[in-house]
């Protein structure tokens, strides 16, 4: 490991879910500027062209392509495009999901099946394609899924179909981290706290009251604190480093 490359991460390729707006450009920025080649697989075309066209014009390398999460085939079509066009991703980001909240006693099973296709399936089929090919390939890799301090106590009402399929992403991370480890492929999650995104913001539902919306000792966190986690488990600095949980929440386990 060169001392000027203490994170091993220059001309790494990373693919970031999500990676248009809110955690996942400060995600994709912060990869970008350590040396990776990112590439923002989002559903919202233009945003993720503009985005990699603004990194790009500063000097970094970054791409865009479509995939919606949501479809089996765009993830597959999506992967095969990645491989074709730039080879197989170092780190693989399961960042993107969707946020709405909905009264438990008013849920429904169509926002469950909703929530759960975007933060959940579509993490574990884009895993499974991914994880493939670098054990293929045979260099090893890193995947890091996004899920949320939600599941440590910092939520709202309306958060029961987000919070279960968040789960179900940490799960994920815990039996892949385990079958993949033999290949040298490490898998582990990053919990945010309360970031004030775009998306977050827009967020459909009853009024967000709980305990995640009292005050914290190191206040909000930004897409940036979220992104310093993600880049520590891709960076050679966590080799050895599989099956953690890093809750990023500005303090909120001790208040």
């Amino acid at each position: 490991m060169e001392k000027t490359d203490v994170l091993g991460l220059a001309g790494k390729l990373a693919l970031v879910t999500g990676g248009a707006s809110g955690i996942g450009a400060g995600i994709t920025e912060a990869l970008a500027c350590v040396g990776a080649h990112v590439i923002i697989a989002d559903r919202n075309r233009e945003a993720a062209n503009a985005e990699a066209d603004r990194l790009t014009a500063e000097g970094h390398k970054v791409s865009a392509i479509y995939l919606d999460l949501s479809d089996e085939r765009s993830i597959a079509a999506g992967c095969d495009k990645v491989i074709a066009d730039h080879g197989v991703p170092w780190l693989l980001v399961n960042n993107a999901g969707v946020q709405d909240r909905e009264s438990f006693l008013e849920g429904t099973v169509q926002e469950w099946d909703r929530m759960h296709a975007v933060n959940a399936r579509g993490p574990f089929l884009l895993t499974q394609n991914m994880a493939k090919a670098m054990v293929a390939q045979g260099r090893g890799g890193r995947i890091v899924n996004v899920a949320s301090a939600a599941l440590t106590g910092s939520i709202v009402r309306g958060l029961v179909a987000y919070t279960a399929s968040k789960g179900a992403l940490a799960g994920l991370s815990r039996a892949t981290a385990f079958e993949l480890a033999e290949y040298g492929i490490t898998v582990n999650t990053v919990l945010p706290g309360g970031v004030p995104t775009p998306g977050a913001i827009a967020a459909k539902g009853p009024v967000p009251e709980g305990p995640a919306r009292r005050a914290v000792p190191l206040g909000m966190c930004s897409a940036d604190d979220i992104a310093g986690a993600v880049v520590y488990f891709a960076s050679a600095l966590a080799s050895k480093v599989t099956n953690q949980t890093l809750a990023v929440d500005g303090g909120f386990s001790v208040t």
